[in-house]
């Protein structure tokens, strides 16, 4: 049977028809390529957020994924839900598995996206120990736990998304890395640690007085917290440069300093992951859009010196950027 396709035309339709609501004022959410995402106001309760995966996403190259990935967004959400301090995710409010579409508390109406923030120059400090302490959080409470082991362990939907569009197509365009690229995913795979969301972006990251707000599990599954470690510090360097902030390598240093710091491998594996993640970023199927013109080259210099030399710390990678 064919799905209902949601789109903000018909939403006020399929939600008095399939659960009975009735909204006021339905607006489409923007900065995804994945998923329709919708904000609805309700005749009564507190708004909400109605999201539908997407099977071929909004990019310019055939990028698809399956579909019944929401689900496992959702079941991750839930168990974050009951596992985290309060607000560190949304409540789930219903989930149609007929229809890949699941309804989630919003965020506070003074909520915006980080990355809204740093692209403004705002970079708030105990925004960044937040962002860090929930992340440490996610991987505390997940850690050796079965329940997340065995409802995350298959990383189908991670590959479709993230191993084979950033690191393989990257590996397409740059053959004289493949070797690099090829030894980081297998290592990724095989490394049984933690939860991991798969785009600890900072669009995901919904910044509100005294608190940070994690959304967008759509990647998540069981594997490499140093994907999510490097996948940040990553979005912090790329500003930095497009900025010209070198304070935003100090903020990367403290969100890492926030993290689990008794696996002597977390460092090094952040550390490929991050010149991996760059080089994706400008060669790979998910360009960032601000990343143009001579800057383009730049950061691709920077990547390639980071895989063919990488740094034996942190901060000597941070010192890479500015030489």
């Amino acid at each position: 049977m064919a799905l209902f396709e949601l789109t903000a035309g018909n939403a006020e339709e399929y939600l008095r028809h399939h659960h009975g609501t009735d909204a006021t004022n339905i607006v489409e959410l923007g900065g995804g390529v994945s998923n329709a995402v919708l904000r609805v106001e309700p005749t009564q309760g507190e708004a909400f957020v109605i999201k539908q995966s997407l099977e071929k996403l909004r990019v310019e190259q055939d990028w698809f994924s399956d579909r019944d990935r929401i689900h496992r967004e959702c079941d991750a959400i839930r168990m974050l839900h009951a596992d985290l301090a309060p607000g560190s995710v949304p409540a789930i409010v219903f989930e149609d598995r007929d229809n890949c579409i699941y309804a989630m508390s919003a965020a506070p109406a003074d909520a915006r996206p980080w990355k809204s923030l740093l692209m403004e120059g705002i970079l708030d400090l105990a925004t960044v120990q937040r962002v860090g302490d929930l992340l440490a959080s996610i991987i505390r409470v997940s850690r050796g736990n079965p329940r997340y082991r065995d409802r995350f362990h298959e990383l189908r939907v991670f590959d479709q998304l993230r191993l084979d569009a950033y690191y393989r197509a990257t590996a397409l365009r740059h053959p004289d890395l493949a070797a690099y690229f090829h030894q980081l995913i297998h290592d990724t795979e095989q490394r049984d640690f933690s939860l991991v969301h798969g785009d600890w972006s900072p669009k995901n990251l919904l910044v509100s007085p005294g608190a940070v707000m994690a959304i967008d599990f759509e990647v998540v599954h069981y594997a490499d917290p140093a994907f999510d470690a490097g996948f940040v510090i990553n979005h912090l360097l790329l500003k930095s440069l497009y900025l010209n902030r070198p304070d935003y390598t100090q903020a990367a240093l403290q969100f890492f300093a926030a993290l689990p710091q008794d696996q002597p491998w977390l460092e090094a594996a952040t550390i490929r992951h991050l010149a991996a993640l760059m080089l994706a970023r400008v060669d790979g199927k998910s360009p960032a859009e601000y990343i143009t013109g001579p800057l383009q080259q730049k950061v691709r210099t920077i990547a390639i010196s980071l895989i063919r030399d990488t740094p034996p710390s942190l901060v000597a990678t941070m010192e890479r950027l500015y030489d």
